[in-house]
């Protein structure tokens, strides 16, 4: 079973860190490669709702926050790791 790789408990979900949604812009286009767009990380049903949640703007989601470091650095997200890690070892 895959490990989210925002909290480390079990991932059922895979995220796009340039959401679909942005993949036919040219701003896109024109900053990443298709490989990049189309690269996803295994998340937990939670993590993956957070990060939609705190970061609803797709576009913004694709500009800032594509990687797992952009994304964990992201302050109120961060709250929520701290506080999700703490869960998942107990």
């Amino acid at each position: 079973m895959p490990q989210c790789e925002l909290c480390g408990d079990e991932a059922f979900n895979e995220h796009h860190l340039i959401p679909r949604h942005c993949h036919r812009k040219a701003w896109f286009k024109n900053r990443f490669s298709k490989a990049q767009m189309q690269h996803t990380i295994d998340v937990c049903q939670m993590c993956h709702k957070m990060i939609h949640q705190l970061v609803p703007d797709e576009k913004e989601l694709g500009r800032h926050y594509h990687s797992v470091e952009t994304l964990a650095a992201h302050p109120q997200l961060n709250n929520y790791l701290q506080w999700k890690r703490k869960r998942v070892r107990t």
